[in-house]
């Protein structure tokens, strides 16, 4: 049976600068991979978390099983609660654009309701963000133009109005 190998300490910044590398060539599931060797070695590697995160919602284009769980599930080893906050958006800000891509039957209201995910948490990672950091102001706007472009809105209510005779 094929068994993985372990990557030896000192070779860890290389993978990590193999990571973004991958990433750039659009092909996330080998920057996954190298993120999974990484921290396997160094287990709260924060480089290889966020490209962990960053190459999970990469590959929501690819696969629509690849959800959001599978990306959130590592936001919480990230340091510190506005990198939770900032990567917990990103995440729900790209799965609302991979719904949209998809265009499946109600897939404007699920991107929706995402996007309000996403909004929340940038504005969150906004308050405790440093003054020379405003990554989370161009989430916020980037997705606030994707709903304005896209005229997206919340699901209908279900409710059914009864006329009285």
């Amino acid at each position: 049976m094929t068994e993985l190998k372990k990557i030896r300490p000192e070779a860890v910044p290389r993978a990590l600068e193999r990571i973004e590398r991958y990433r750039l060539l659009n092909q996330p599931r080998v920057a996954e991979s190298i993120c999974h060797d990484v921290l396997s070695v160094e287990p709260g590697n924060q480089q290889a978390l966020v490209g962990l995160v960053l190459a999970l919602t990469d590959q929501f284009e690819l696969e629509a099983k690849i959800g959001t769980n599978a990306a959130l599930d590592f936001v919480p080893r990230l340091e510190g609660d506005y990198a939770q906050a900032y990567y917990a958006g990103i995440v729900w800000e790209r799965h609302a654009k991979s719904r949209l891509n998809r265009g499946y039957p109600g897939a404007t209201f699920d991107a929706y309701d995402e996007m309000q995910r996403a909004l929340a948490l940038f504005a969150t990672a906004h308050e405790l963000s440093p003054d020379d950091d405003d990554d989370a102001i161009l989430h916020w706007n980037a997705c606030t133009r994707v709903i304005v472009g896209n005229k997206l809105a919340p699901r209908p209510s279900e409710e059914v109005s009864v006329q009285s005779e």
